[in-house]
């Protein structure tokens, strides 16, 4: 029987944002949304202690990630350059800088989910290795 292993963790914070390329109303005006960070980790062996990641070693990185988005507007931002700052965008933009701290762990791959409502959400799924 082979086994798998996920870690989630969560985070919530306010950022502005403003939709371009379309017409989507009210959307297209600068805005803001509680954005809510669903991060789970995957994997099928764990570490010597034991586990699939450090939550303590994750969680300062994790958190460094929220604090350059709380309170910002993404539009302006350099990775969003050229990008419509939508939830999609937004989960690969995180995706993407969360995986570069996985490279030497048992972690096979990473799932961000991103909320902008208590009803809208995206995710992408990248896998590591």
């Amino acid at each position: 029987m082979a086994l798998a292993y996920t870690v989630g963790l969560l985070r919530a914070f306010v950022a502005e944002h403003r939709l371009v390329g379309g017409d989507w109303g009210k959307e297209n005006e600068r805005h803001s949304h509680p954005y809510r960070l669903e991060v789970v980790f995957e994997g099928d062996t764990l570490d010597k202690h034991g586990y699939l990641i450090d939550i303590s070693v994750i969680e300062p990185r994790l958190d460094a990630l929220c604090d350059r988005y709380r309170g910002s507007m993404l539009n302006e931002l350099p990775e969003f350059a050229g990008k419509n700052p939508g939830i999609e965008q937004f989960a690969s933009i995180i995706a993407e800088r969360l995986a570069a701290d996985l490279a030497r762990s048992p972690v096979r791959a990473l799932t961000i989910k991103v909320w902008e409502s208590d009803s809208a959400y995206a995710t992408c799924r990248r896998t590591l290795g």
